[in-house]
């Protein structure tokens, strides 16, 4: 038993790794490199010249919420002990965050790339693609922001969780409910304080670097301490 319950925190970390390496690629990498803010024209010259990277993150990102829906269950088996009821709303929410919400936001980033690169759309659009293409660029990133919420409130629970759970330290816990408070302010600053983009980010980069990277390292190399 001890054994197969280090073996499932292993997997459960190996699965938050190729999330963070997937998501990280596709909104760091992809779209940090291909999206230029409020210049449609360079965007779409970028988009245009790089079609299969753009297209790349969208089955990246893809891959990645589908990881998250293993990693909904795995948690919830993992924690329950810790509190059954809260370990489920966890990873309720969790699952609302990413395979509902963030998948379905991916239509937007489709969309961005079939309204610029299709050429039937320029007549439907009066040659107005690439505006078009930022507004589906556009509410892609609020798209994200809107699943960010959901996320923050699974890794404040998922923070709570672990604290009042043996298996592992509470130090974790700590870090992960900051966690949650990076991506809350993040996703309700940019829709209340719009301009502090950029801060924001700064602020959920460093919870979430502090709060799911030592989960993802402390499940893979030391799994879970077994309560004696």
């Amino acid at each position: 038993m001890e054994i197969e319950e280090k073996n499932l925190a292993r997997l459960t970390g190996l699965f938050y790794l190729l999330v963070i390496i997937c998501a990280g690629f596709s909104q760091g990498y992809v779209r940090g490199t291909l999206v230029i803010a409020d210049d449609a024209h360079a965007t779409a010259q970028n988009i245009m010249n790089n079609v299969g990277l753009f297209r790349l993150g969208l089955t990246s990102d893809l891959l990645a919420f589908i990881f998250d829906t293993v990693i909904s269950v795995l948690l919830y088996q993992l924690l329950k002990p810790a509190g059954k009821t809260l370990a489920l709303i966890s990873s309720a929410f969790r699952l609302i965050a990413h395979p509902a919400i963030a998948s379905l936001n991916l239509l937007n980033h489709y969309l961005a790339l079939e309204v610029i690169s299709v050429e039937n759309y320029s007549l439907l659009f009066d040659g107005k693609q690439e505006t078009f293409m930022m507004l589906f660029l556009d509410a892609h990133n609020y798209g994200y922001l809107l699943a960010g919420a959901f996320f923050g409130v699974h890794c404040i629970l998922l923070g709570i969780l672990i604290y009042r759970s043996v298996s592992f330290p509470s130090i974790l816990g700590g870090f992960l409910m900051g966690s949650g408070l990076g991506y809350l302010m993040e996703s309700f600053g940019n829709f209340s304080f719009p301009g502090n983009e950029i801060w924001l980010a700064l602020v959920v980069g460093i919870s979430a670097a502090l709060g799911e990277l030592m989960l993802t390292f402390y499940l893979i190399f030391k799994g879970i301490k077994i309560g004696k």
